[in-house]
């Protein structure tokens, strides 16, 4: 699945922080844009963007071109990469996290401090902040997002895992927010759950299926409002001119996210003119970066990647209570079996000939640009490519060949299903390298690429799944979807799993980590959970992607990476990226809808992860595309 920074397959991420970080300014300064030099539009740039430079009402439009559609405009659901990048833009978070080296910094909480104890904490909620409807936005709104999250299962679908262990959340005033826990919990100060106003929120009926694209303008308090939505093609924002940070504004007026299913096409898009920003699903293939850079007014950024790609493997999906359902391979419940599979695939491969060195070879789970959390496997734990090994082992397990075929415990030549993104190049890439692997020991593979993995998904009704999420700063997000909490509680229904994962031994050390504040021990168990993941051969991470994508330099002038020094523009934690973008002097444009022949649209096509991750929107799984989670 494909998940945003750091959801279900969706794909995404979290990092521990201290508690006491200091108010943050945002300057000039501390901006480090790409550098792009300011070029005027060439005379081949199109017929649209020619006309909208004659026509302009002065409205600067930023286009977003990415290859994945928004799963949900909900907060409580969303966990697509690209939807919790919007959300990003509409709502305000406790914290926030600083561009320039991911250190927690002010949201909608400007101070927070716990008790000796440990389990109460205490949020200064900014007086600042006010709802785009022109309501105060205040520690009430706070209150009744946690509280609603603790009380209905729909509204923990995305984010859940933040609140599971809350005992008790209230808001004794307009600026004070307090959380009782039931035990320690180091993610207090990075709680990355979008806030809404209590008093939009408070009339709906059903949370699992209220996608909160029914009005508009939507009514939220972050850098941007969302003003418009067709499902499958575009999201339009306009630039909110009550938001609270006043050191600076942002400089384009409109974002438009515009949805395209093949990636090629989003790339054509950008060479014309037609949108200022091409994301991927989740990156630019090799091929495609390489066809835009040195071309006129165009600018292709990579940096190190926070999504994983990896393998996933239908464990066996049942219930909270227990209850099993779906359609899985019975051998794949069988370690020995998975980990012979995973033996037959050569990773050094797949990032030489499909990413074409444009990745880091896979091996933890967590990318290594987290070098707090980063982990690989000894010597000896290593699973090395080594088809004949993987053959023996394969036998020894008692799944024999018969006629060139590897058969089961049934007497039944095996032959796997694997989930694959059509939105994904790479997706189609590696499955046919994992056809020919696995054949030579037997195993027959076929692919079902589709649009929306989620449904399948979270049916079972899989053997294998490609599966990727962004990763926050903090990790906590992706290593509890994997925990027992995040089983659905019906068969089929979404829920916060990523690929149905249960085991008491991974939840033990995922319970340790969350209360663990001293942040060397935390790290040290957080790696025994990825260690614990590699040897159980439920997922097998091939390769951590680099983020590779472009832009238009005559639409944007300057726009800032995170990490400032080298990294993302797309699908950052934080807004920071739309924030800083600075239009070039030919990207004037006035806002005319959706046709891009009436002006400049800048399309933002997200793709999900996982890697990522998004990351955290969820509870639907972002697997519509590589890259989900934030």
């Amino acid at each position: 699945m494909d998940h945003r920074t750091a959801r279900p397959p969706r794909r995404g991420v979290r990092i521990l922080l201290a508690a006491g970080a200091a108010a943050f300014t945002l300057t000039a300064g501390l901006a480090t844009p790409l550098n792009p030099a300011p070029q005027q539009a060439n005379a081949t740039s199109s017929h649209a963007a020619a006309k909208a430079n004659a026509d302009s009402g002065k409205k600067k439009t930023l286009t977003v071109a990415v290859a994945q559609s928004v799963d949900s405009l909900s907060p409580f659901l969303a966990t697509r990469l690209v939807s919790t990048s919007i959300l990003r833009l509409m709502y305000e978070y406790p914290t926030n996290y600083d561009p320039k080296d991911n250190h927690v910094i002010q949201g909608f909480a400007t101070k927070w401090k716990p008790s000796a104890d440990k389990l109460t904490w205490t949020y200064t909620i900014r007086s600042d902040s006010k709802w785009s409807d022109g309501q105060q936005a205040t520690a009430h709104d706070a209150a009744f997002t946690f509280n609603k999250m603790m009380t209905d299962d729909a509204a923990a679908t995305a984010n859940g895992s933040f609140v599971g262990n809350f005992k008790k959340v209230t808001a004794p005033s307009d600026t004070k927010l307090v959380v009782e826990l039931k035990k320690p919990q180091a993610t207090m100060t990075s709680l990355d759950i979008p806030i809404v106003p209590e008093h939009i929120w408070k009339d709906v009926k059903d949370y699992s299926k209220f996608n909160n694209d029914d009005k508009f303008p939507i009514v939220g308090n972050g850098p941007y409002i969302v003003t418009g939505y067709k499902a499958d093609q575009y999201v339009k924002l306009k630039r909110n001119p009550e938001f609270w940070r006043k050191t600076k504004t942002p400089q384009f007026d409109n974002i438009v996210f515009k949805a395209y299913k093949d990636q090629d096409a989003a790339v054509a898009a950008l060479r014309k003119g037609e949108v200022s920003f091409v994301a991927g699903s989740p990156a630019l293939t090799p091929a495609q970066a390489a066809s835009l850079k040195g071309e006129k007014d165009i600018k292709v950024n990579e940096g190190p990647g926070r999504r994983f790609y990896a393998i996933a493997v239908n464990p066996g999906w049942k219930t909270k209570s227990g209850k099993k359902f779906g359609d899985g391979n019975p051998a794949l419940l069988d370690q020995d079996f998975r980990q012979a599979l995973f033996k037959s695939v050569d990773t050094k491969a797949i990032v030489d000939k499909v990413f074409q060195g444009h990745a880091v070879r896979g091996q933890g789970y967590i990318p290594p640009r987290f070098q707090d959390y980063y982990w690989q496997p000894s010597g000896d734990q290593q699973l090395g490519y080594d088809p004949q090994a993987a053959g023996k082992m394969l036998d020894d397990a008692g799944y024999k060949m018969k006629d060139g075929k590897r058969v089961g415990k049934d007497g039944k030549p095996i032959n796997l299903r694997m989930l694959c993104h059509a939105t994904d190049p790479n997706d189609k890439a590696v499955g046919k390298y994992l056809k020919e692997w696995w054949g030579k020991i037997g195993i027959g593979l076929k692919l079902n690429c589709v649009d929306d993995v989620s449904v399948p998904w979270y049916a079972g009704e899989y053997d294998l799944a490609f599966d990727g999420w962004s990763v926050n700063p903090d990790p906590d997000f992706v290593l509890g979807i994997h925990t027992c909490a995040a089983l659905p509680s019906k068969p089929k229904e979404v829920a916060q799993t990523d690929n149905g994962i249960c085991d008491k031994t991974y939840d033990k050390l995922y319970n340790q980590q969350l209360a663990e504040y001293d942040p060397a021990k935390r790290a040290d168990t957080v790696k025994k959970m990825e260690s614990w993941l590699y040897d159980s051969g439920y997922m097998n991470v091939m390769a951590y992607p680099n983020a590779v994508e472009a832009y238009r330099t005559d639409q944007i002038k300057s726009i800032q990476t995170m990490p400032t020094a080298a990294g993302n523009i797309y699908g950052q934690d934080g807004y920071w990226s739309w924030w800083s973008a600075e239009p070039a002097a030919a990207s004037d444009s006035e806002d005319s809808g959706s046709s891009s022949s009436t002006g400049i649209v800048i399309g933002i096509v997200v793709a999900a992860l996982l890697v990522i991750g998004g990351g955290v929107f969820v509870a639907r799984r972002r697997r519509t595309t590589a890259d989900e989670r934030e």
